[in-house]
This record gives C-alpha cells, structure tokens and sequence, in this order.
C-alpha cells in the first residue's frame, strides 16, 4: 500500500542523512530551491493519502512518489547532486539553524530590555522621592560679622534660590561685627525668595550684638538649649560709649532698626529695643517665653519638623514653610573666603601695618639682607587686601604712618628718644582708630594695641639705633681701611717712593714737601696701589720691621 510505504520512507530519508551531508547542504545557496520540487512534494503526499488506492491513477502516483524519494535518498548518500531537489534538502536544514540563532537573539534582546526597562524605573522612582523630599540648604554665620561673611550669605540666598531650596538655614554663632556688613546681610535676608530660618546653634553660641538685627532679619528664628542672643548697644571701636549729639544718632538708628525687623516678623520689638539700649541679654528658653525667638530646638532635623507648616509674613504675600523631614545640604564657606576672613580683621590688620613697617626699615637699613624685605613685602600686600575689606578710618591710618616717621627720623636725629615717645603716643592713637566701625564696635584689640606699642618701641629704640651705630663706625677693612694708617719712608719721597704700611711695601706720593728716609708717614689718601701721605707725627710705629727681608 502507498499509505505504509510512504511513513517508512519518509524516516528512511531522514535517518539517511548524514552529518557531512547536513554541512555541504548548509553551504549551498538558498536560492536553488526549486518552487515545481516543493509543489511535486506536496502532489506526492496528497496522493499517497487519496482512498483511491487501487486505480491506475493511484498506481501512477505512487511511482512518481517512489521515484522522488530515490533521488532525494541518492542526494543525501553522494553529498552533492544536480537534480533542483538538492537545494530543497540543504534550505531545510539551514532554516532550521538560522531559526534557533534567530529566536536566541530576540530572547537576548528582550532580556536586555526588560533590565533596561527595570533601571529606567528605578531611577524615576528615586528622582520621585528626591522631589517630594524637601530640600534645604545651610549656611553657616560662624565668627565675626565683615564683608567676606556678607558675601558669603548673599551668595548662600542667591544658590537657594537659584537651586529652588524650599528653605535656607542660617546657622548662628557671632559676637557681632561690623554695621556696613551686617545691614548687608540683613538686607539679603529680607528679600530672598526662600524662607529663611536663623538657627542660633549648638550649644553654648550666641546670636550677639550685630548678630540680633541678622537674627531678626530671618523669617523664622529658633535657639538651641544653651545659647544666648541680645547685646546689641552700639560702642566705639575702643569698647566705650558713643557720646553727644553722635551717640544719639547712632543709637536712635540702630532702635528703629531693630524694631521694625521684629515688627515685621510679629516678634517682640519692646525688648529688641531694650537689648540695643541697655544691652540686655537672655538665654534660649526665655527667648522664646518673651518672642524673641519663635522655636527652642535641640538639632536641626528637630527643628525642620517643628517648623514645618508654618505660614511667615512678607511684605509681598506670606509664604509656607515645608521642611518635615527635609534633606539638609550643608555650603560652608569655601578655603578662600576662610582665609580672607581671618585676613580681615583690624587687630591683624594692624598687626600686618606694622610687620611690613619692620621688614621695609630693616631691609633699607642693611641692604641685602633680603629676608627682611620680603617678609616686609609680603605683609605690606596682605595688609593693603585687609583694610580693603575693612571701613578704614583715614584719620587712624594718616596717625600711623606719623608714628612711622617719628621713629626714623628719631634714628636719623639723636633727640634722646623725645622722637621715638611721640612715634609710641602716634601709633597708640592710629591703631585704635584705624578701623571705623560704626554702630557695632569692633576695632583693634586693645591689648594688641599695648603690645604692639611696647614691641615698636623697642624695635626702634635697641634693634635700628644699634644698625645706624654699627653703619657710622669707621671702616676697618678695605682700601678705605688705609686711610689714617701710620708707616715708615723706605726711600726718599721726593715727590715719589716706597713705604712701608701694615706689613707691605706701597709705592707713594708725598703730598707737600719731600719726605726724607726712615721718617715717619700718614696715610691720607689712596689712588689704585698708589697711597697718599704726609709726614706723620713721632710715636708709636705700626709699620713693622724698619728693614726688608732680604
């Protein structure tokens, strides 16, 4: 029957169909498929399953089919074959291996795009959380108030409002400082676009003199336990009252100042006054009983919660602080602002003032020392990029440099140090006036002062009077060392001859008269190796032996 004969030759091909076989179809092109082969396939399996099995159709079929499955089975066994059905056995098999290669890689793909896919989530997630996350940048008002700390607060507001911080946290430990500076600050603070919260922080700081207007400034104001704020009664640069028509001036500015700034933020301005009026001073927890400060927080994660919520008043429309547990960005101040804010100070100003005054007078005083000079260059530098920084009082400045000249021109004129007691007098006036520093006193150290005085005093009095002393002696080597030696005539000098001068022999000029031999001679004058004398006067010879070795 054609039925059972087609299955078992149907497996007989494919058992016949070797490895070596499989690799030479595998090089054969695609393209040599025949599409009347595929159709004869087709043709030969329908008729194989047609009923009609016992008719001369059937029959003939059947033969045909036979006939097929021979060729294909001499194709397999030969490994090559010129009948158009060769390329049908070779694309069966390539189809196969390209399918498999082609299904790994889409599943090599997916694979990737499903991590990819897992990454991209991950990442929106985290930036979901980082922007629901409150973010609050701090900035940290540590030392004494000037124009590097001003700065540095104005660009801290600037960053957090550029970076859309939804609040800035001014973190508060000063004694105070200078009122161009702090009217800056306060400045700043009351038109940034972000809340802003004054912490006065950790334990045991203080938000003093100037630091209460910054303190004020801020829309919100919390203490730490242990701290203090208050002490804002302006002084003079020396530590002493403001007097007269002056003092009152100052003073009447620096209360409605620091009234308005509480008044604006529904704090207590009764007692902002009286702090600048009488200086008083409080701790945290009555700070915070009286107004002055709106929050007692132990740390600043307690303190972002507590304020969270809060509404604050503005001149242009309130505004809401959110900061529960917010993400703090500290913005110390970078190494460059730290260095000129240690620079800028009037107690090491002057300090620079007079380290510079030292170095210059010594350099001209002992020429090529270079030492001296460049220590004194180099402070004169600092000091010029100090009291740029600082309200310089000409006046101050102007009594300084008095008291440099004095001091000179005492080495130059011996006045028994009536000079060098002015120049003292003169540098104690200039370095405590050096520095104008308004409302809020803060000038030069007055024990720096003292000091500086007595150093000065000193330096000019021992150290430059003994280098003059030493300039001024007579010159003991050299050929200027000549002039004045005593010798002995070894010929007559009649105008010209030898003599003999400190061990030597010198040829010689006599200035005047001729000068016999064996007498004595002066030295009054040198010309090359040529001396210049005149008789000498009897005593005792300097010139060595009276006759030449050999």
């Amino acid at each position: 029957m054609t039925r059972s004969r087609w299955p078992a030759t149907r497996r007989s091909w494919l058992a016949a169909s070797p490895s070596a076989a499989r690799s030479s179809r595998r090089a054969s092109s695609a393209g040599e498929m025949v599409p009347t082969d595929r159709a004869r396939r087709t043709s030969s399996r329908s008729t194989a399953a047609s009923p009609l099995s016992g008719s001369p159709l059937s029959a003939e079929s059947s033969r045909r089919d036979e006939e097929a499955m021979r060729r294909i089975l001499r194709c397999g066994q030969s490994g090559a074959c010129d009948d158009p059905s060769t390329g049908e056995c070779s694309t069966f098999y390539t189809a196969t291996r390209t399918f498999d290669r082609h299904t790994q890689n889409m599943r090599v793909r997916r694979l990737l795009g499903a991590i990819a896919a897992l990454f991209a989530l991950a990442a929106l997630m985290s930036a979901s959380a980082a922007a629901a996350t409150p973010r609050v940048e701090q900035a940290d008002l540590n030392g004494d108030i000037n124009n590097i700390m001003s700065a540095y607060i104005s660009s801290s507001v600037s960053r957090a409002e550029s970076d859309h911080a939804d609040a800035l946290l001014v973190v508060i430990n000063t004694p105070g400082g200078i009122s161009t500076s702090m009217d800056e600050i306060v400045t700043s603070l009351l038109n940034s676009h972000v809340p802003v919260i004054a912490y006065v922080y950790p334990s045991g700081a203080r938000a003093a003199s100037a630091g209460l207007f910054v303190a004020q400034a801020a829309d919100v104001v919390a203490m730490a336990p242990g701290t203090n704020i208050g002490s804002a009664h302006p002084i003079q640069a020396t530590g002493a009252d403001l007097t007269g028509d002056l003092g009152k001036k100052v003073l009447n500015d620096a209360v409605t100042r620091v009234r308005n700034l509480a008044s604006m933020h529904g704090r207590n301005a009764d007692w902002a006054e009286d702090a600048v009026r009488n200086s008083v001073n409080i701790g945290a927890e009555e700070a915070v009983r009286l107004h002055v400060a709106d929050l007692e927080a132990s740390d600043p994660n307690a303190l972002l919660n507590a304020v969270d919520g809060r509404v604050v008043p503005r001149p242009t429309g309130a505004l809401t602080v959110h900061t529960a547990g917010g993400q703090i960005q500290d913005f110390p101040m970078p190494f460059w602002m730290l260095f000129l804010n240690a620079l800028i100070d009037p107690t090491v100003a002057a300090l620079l003032i007079l380290l510079a005054s030292y170095g210059i007078i010594t350099e001209l005083s002992t020429p090529g020392a270079i030492l001296p000079g460049v220590v004194g260059g180099i402070a004169a530098v600092l000091a010029i990029v100090s009291l740029a920084n600082l309200p310089v009082n000409i006046a101050g400045a102007l009594m300084m440099l008095v008291a440099l000249a004095l001091f000179v021109a005492d080495l130059k004129a011996n006045t028994h140090g009536i000079l060098s007691f002015g120049g003292v007098l003169a540098l104690l006036l200039g370095m405590a006036f050096l520095v104008n520093t308004g409302p809020i006193g803060l000038g030069v150290n007055p024990y720096a002062v003292l000091i500086a005085a007595v150093v000065t005093s000193g330096f000019f009095i021992f150290f430059i009077r003994k280098v003059w002393q030493a300039r001024r002696r007579p010159v003991t080597t050299g050929a200027e060392a000549l002039v004045g030696a005593k010798g002995e005539a070894r010929e007559e000098l009649a105008p010209e001859g030898l003599v003999f001068v400190r061990g030597a022999l010198w040829r010689a000029v006599a200035n005047g008269s001729p000068i016999p031999v064996g007498s004595q001679v002066r030295v009054v004058g040198r010309k090359g190796l040529q001396l210049q004398v005149v008789a000498g006067d009897a005593g005792p010879k300097d010139a060595g032996p009276t006759k030449e070795d050999g």
